[in-house]
């Protein structure tokens, strides 16, 4: 008795050991970004022209990891790891086909992974062609948790143009999480991107944001906050200014078209008008979800067990006429997120 105890105090000290070990070293690695960081610019082209319609996509692609067969433990699903190789390399060919098509002048994608275990070393950012502007906003050299481990993870923000960009900035959002939750976890972002516009002494700011998922809600409110004296800053100076993305939050309406049945499992935050600056407005389609739960593989006549949310789109400066904004139905083949359109004109 004596010796099984033994056996069990030295296998609980090797545990204690290891994992302690392994906190030490995550929080001596963490990626711990500073408040404004250039973000580098690959490639070159013509100045946008002011006069024409501008196309502008936005798309959480789920790091080409999220398709129609997939599901994810975060969201009430089984799996951490949600697609073999194969499976990855079909997602990410779809997705960039699909923005090939598109015509699209910009292209605001979330979740790009570059370096991550989950998507077998494929760096994704090289599926896009155009001028390039990336930022980080998940680093972690292995994430340990759940069983079997997420592993390491390189992901983030990237906007691709077919006009001159600029410049570029990666500008950190508040973290609502403490260590050691924090040490492998998101540090999100805004990446903002400076267009220069032919014949103008005005940019184009376009702002590529993917805001708080699984906090308690303060996170995504501290986030809104932030985005929000971002754009009317960069508005008073005479810019245009297009925010697009992810915001994990369900726009105005959005609750009334798609009830949330699954409150037991994630929830999104909810976005109001008040929330803008003076003059500034949402633009959205609900006339299509813009993303499903990952309880489950996607199944569209599951109407008990499928969970739709409309929350990916964009905000518009009051100088910026939107022209049409539509949600394109992929049914999720290839992300858990469909991709989101606006067209627009500068005033």
């Amino acid at each position: 008795m004596k010796k099984l105890l033994k056996i069990l105090l030295g296998v609980l000290l090797c545990v204690v050991v290891t994992a302690a070990l392994g906190i030490g070293w995550l929080t001596a690695t963490e990626y711990r970004p500073e408040p404004a960081e250039t973000a580098g610019v690959e490639g070159s082209a013509e100045k946008l022209d002011a006069v024409s319609e501008i196309r502008i996509l936005t798309w959480n692609i789920g790091y080409a990891g999220l398709g129609e067969g997939s599901d994810f433990f975060m969201d009430g699903g089984k799996n951490v790891k949600s697609a073999d190789r194969a499976t990855v390399e079909k997602y990410i060919s779809g997705i960039s086909d699909f923005v090939r098509e598109s015509d699209a002048d910009v292209v605001l994608l979330q979740e790009v992974d570059r370096a991550s275990s989950r998507t077998y070393d494929i760096d994704e950012t090289e599926f896009f062609d155009g001028v390039k502007a990336y930022a980080p906003n998940f680093l972690c050299k292995f994430v340990p948790y759940p069983v079997p481990p997420i592993g390491r993870v390189d992901s983030g923000l990237l906007t691709v143009s077919q006009n001159e960009i600029d410049s570029a900035q990666r500008l950190a959002l508040h973290c609502p999480f403490d260590w050691p939750v924090r040490i492998a976890n998101l540090k999100r972002c805004l990446l903002v991107s400076y267009l220069p516009i032919e014949g103008s002494d005005r940019q184009l700011v376009l702002v590529n944001c993917h805001l708080e998922a699984y906090d308690s809600g303060e996170g995504k409110i501290a986030q809104t906050k932030q985005l929000r004296e971002f754009i009317e800053s960069e508005y008073r100076k005479g810019n245009y200014v297009i925010t697009g993305g992810d915001f994990n939050q369900c726009f105005p309406s959005a609750l009334t078209a798609y009830p949330n049945t699954h409150e037991e499992l994630w929830l999104p935050g909810e976005l109001d008008d008040d929330l803008l600056p003076e003059g500034f407005e949402f633009k959205y389609d609900l006339s299509v979800p813009t993303c499903r739960l990952l309880n489950q593989p996607y199944d569209e006549s599951d109407e008990v067990n499928t969970q739709h949310y409309v929350i990916d789109g964009f905000i518009v400066s009051p100088n910026v006429e939107a022209v049409s904004v539509e949600t394109v139905d992929l049914g999720f083949e290839n992300s858990d997120h469909n991709p989101v359109m606006l067209t627009v004109r500068l005033k």
